[in-house]
């Protein structure tokens, strides 16, 4: 009977124990920096197993927008794709690609928060793209201790972006120097916190997709992002 009861409690421990595991992105050595092309068919990106989202906030499926997320990195550089399912996008006119566009996230946009820190997670970079290769880099502070530099802060990534029409998929790349993540410098077996997420379409009908569900809202809930290791 005794081992009985220890059984059932660790049992019932098991999906407590299994919580709070997050998924990972394996960001895959290059042996030179590329020319950014957004083309997934590309011999950069070709052969790299990126990963997948297709949830909400809460994990509930959103049809239509499957999102796949592939990485490289080289000595100076973090590469990611997104490749983009979409039925219809909300762009904004009059897009400019030579110099950021604030509150980029009110059109379709894909993101990417970054943080180097494991000992303060609410210190994170935030990176986006739009279909037309509009851009945004944030630095972000959610302790409330008012550090960094916010919308003022320049990341010095550069990004391409195209729209394939025909197939309803738009490809969005990132080149983000390493220096701009902090840290120590890039090695195989490095990792950084990671939340990938995408915002589609028009309000009411507005599409927020996440890798990792937030269980809240917003996609600002560091405790629940994911992780990106570098390997060779």
């Amino acid at each position: 009977m005794l081992w009985n009861v220890k059984a059932a409690l660790i049992l019932a421990l098991i999906p407590v124990l299994n919580w709070g595991q997050t998924a990972t992105l394996l960001s895959h050595r290059a042996p030179a920096g590329a020319e950014l092309t957004a083309e997934s068919d590309s011999a950069f990106w070709r052969s790299i197993q990126g990963i997948a989202m297709s949830g909400d906030y809460f994990g509930a499926p959103v049809a239509n927008h499957r999102t796949e997320v592939r990485s490289r990195w080289t000595p100076a550089h973090l590469y990611l794709l997104f490749i983009c399912q979409y039925e219809d996008l909300n762009l904004k006119p009059d897009p400019s690609t030579t110099a950021e566009t604030p509150q980029l996230w009110n059109w379709d946009v894909a993101e990417a928060f970054l943080g180097a820190d494991f000992a303060n997670i609410g210190r994170y970079r935030e990176f986006e793209v739009s279909p037309q290769g509009e851009w945004i880099d944030l630095d972000i502070d959610r302790t409330g201790q008012k550090r960094g530099g916010g919308a003022a802060w320049n990341s010095g990534m550069n990004v391409k972006a195209r729209i394939d029409s025909a197939r309803k998929i738009w490809y969005g790349e990132m080149k983000i120097p390493f220096a701009a993540l902090g840290g120590e410098p890039p090695i195989a077996g490095r990792e950084f916190r990671a939340g990938f997420f995408r915002i589609a379409g028009r309000d009411p009908g507005k599409k927020k997709i996440s890798w990792q569900a937030t269980g809240a809202t917003t996609f600002h809930v560091p405790e629940n992002f994911g992780t990106l290791r570098l390997v060779e």
